[in-house]
């Protein structure tokens, strides 16, 4: 959605996206909005729970039917397995995601991780297209003014132009711009801690072969889990980059995330939006 900063101040009911890299600042800025005037949507949230939620489930009693005494319990019904995901506990959903790599280690095989990594596709990709009709919604229903929708930070690898298009005719797109600073602390905090992550199947048929025959590995069930992950970190980064930007070209605008500290409340969140609609070549 394309419009002035005195379009957006008068705008009655705001709606905006925030896009960028985990760990950038999307949900950390969407919280310094009031939550009884904006309604906070979690693509990610929206996943584990509406579209991920069964696999996720099949995925624990999976685990949990390798225990005897759990077996039991599962198979007479004395028990049942549920995840708990909320807004800010969503390790169900990587946990699901998993790790390419030996299964002895909780590796998953190459099969299985490209089929998880397709139903995450699928699920963000509804996520997102369910934001027209949560927009709609939360006002009819609960009465909220405002929309802010916290997009994962793998919507640039969807390679899906509806669902951008459809963000863009219903919300502004802000694309937060990570600094070198910032760079270099998520890839850090990456090789610390190394999650589980998406990448699309074209990326990761590209580098998988490289970090094989770099590494020496003849096989991915010889690959150390945490290994692929903290060697490929840095390289998805960089490659999401671009996309973020294409997107924001396109279809949005951007802010610096170094510009973030300033945001104290929803008075500077708006003068910042404002900032980008004013610069959208930025």
């Amino acid at each position: 959605m394309r419009m002035s900063p005195e379009q957006f101040r008068a705008w009655d009911s705001k709606c905006i996206t925030l896009l960028g890299m985990s760990g950038v600042g999307k949900t950390t800025l969407a919280n310094k909005l009031p939550r009884q005037r904006w309604f906070h949507y979690s693509g990610d949230y929206r996943i584990g729970t509406r579209y991920l939620d069964e696999p996720i489930s099949d995925n624990i009693k999976r685990q949990a039917m390798e225990i005897p005494f759990l077996r039991e319990l599962l198979q007479t019904d004395s028990i049942y397995i549920r995840s708990n995901i909320t807004i800010d506990n969503l390790t169900p959903v990587s946990s699901f995601l998993g790790k390419l790599g030996n299964p002895r280690q909780g590796g998953l095989s190459l099969t299985e991780f490209k089929r998880r990594q397709e139903l995450h596709r699928q699920a963000e990709i509804h996520a997102m297209r369910d934001v027209p009709e949560f927009i709609r919604k939360v006002e009819a229903i609960y009465g909220y003014r405002h929309f802010i929708n916290d997009a994962g930070g793998s919507v640039c690898e969807l390679d899906d132009p509806e669902t951008l298009a459809s963000l863009a005719e219903h919300t502004v797109i802000v694309y937060i711009r990570t600094s070198r600073e910032l760079e270099h602390l998520l890839i850090e905090r990456a090789r610390l801690h190394p999650k589980p992550l998406y990448y699309r199947e074209a990326f990761l048929d590209e580098h998988l072969p490289m970090f094989m025959a770099e590494r020496g590995y003849r096989d991915v069930d010889e690959i150390p889990p945490d290994d692929f992950v903290t060697w490929v970190f840095p390289r998805l980064f960089h490659a999401r980059l671009p996309r973020y930007e294409a997107i924001a070209r396109e279809w949005g605008y951007t802010v610096e995330a170094s510009a973030l500290g300033s945001v104290a409340d929803e008075a500077d969140f708006i003068e910042l939006v404002c900032r980008a609609l004013a610069n959208p070549n930025a």
